[in-house]
């Protein structure tokens, strides 16, 4: 995909890997489609971005009715959909013994279903102009298991492979789908860790996720990088991301 005057939404892009990747893909002529459920969040991400390259849009990614007319605003104001990054996601870090209910519905809500709609949404798009490309942010979580991130690693371990099968899929319809497994990144994501086994000036940067989520973008129309791991390389046996 060439970047330059590319369109691309991105989930969970108020902050973290899903803003740095919003600012690369802007500094390279792409326009960009933001979307986050905190709209202070998503008005103070949208500001140092050229306005004429990027549309703002609240969307809670557990409504497929909101991540359709998010999908309709960016075709009506930028004319077409050419990627879709499903960069939402969360935890609630803690020994099994001690989550709620309300704790595993919102992980998986979030963590799966979000990403499992938001496919849905970009896809009455893609597959009738017959080409596109999903990238699903995974997590090196979905490689192993670890210590008060039980449901957090199942969430990852179902997207990984709802992505292995959605790429085989929708292949024959020209779209490329990808999966992305980063290690630990310095973002909100760890501000209540409580087992963290690495110190956060350890981990990756999100620029540098982004880095890497754009040489999956870059890939021609006829190539697809199925999945991508990423680790710092101080992160040696540590598995969180």
């Amino acid at each position: 995909m060439n970047i330059d005057e590319s369109v691309t939404a991105i989930t969970g892009a108020g902050r973290g890997i899903g803003l740095a990747l919003a600012r690369k893909l802007s500094s390279e002529g792409g326009r960009v489609v933001l979307l986050d459920q905190d709209a202070d969040r998503l008005t103070g991400a949208t500001r140092d971005l050229p306005s004429e390259q990027v549309l703002g849009v609240v969307v809670d990614v557990r409504d497929r009715i909101q991540l359709d007319e998010a999908v309709e605003r960016t075709v009506r104001h930028f004319g077409k959909l050419d990627a879709w990054i499903n960069n939402a996601g969360l935890a609630r870090h803690m020994p099994v013994a001690d989550y709620r209910e309300e704790d595993l519905d919102l992980m998986m809500d979030v963590n799966l279903k979000g990403a499992v709609l938001g496919c849905q949404a970009a896809l009455a798009v893609m597959v009738p102009q017959g080409h596109g490309r999903i990238v699903n942010v995974v997590s090196t979580a979905a490689l192993r298991g670890i210590p008060t991130e039980s449901f957090y690693c199942a969430t990852k371990w179902a997207l990984r492979g709802f992505t292995q099968a959605l790429a085989e899929e929708v292949a024959p319809q020209g779209i490329a789908v990808s999966a992305i497994l980063p290690g630990g990144v310095d973002t909100a994501f760890w501000d209540d860790a409580v087992d963290r086994q690495m110190p956060v000036s350890d981990f990756l940067t999100p620029d540098q996720v982004a880095d890497a989520i754009l040489s999956i973008l870059r890939q021609d129309d006829r190539s697809v990088v199925r999945e991508l791991v990423v680790r710092s390389l101080a992160d040696r046996d540590f598995a969180g991301g």
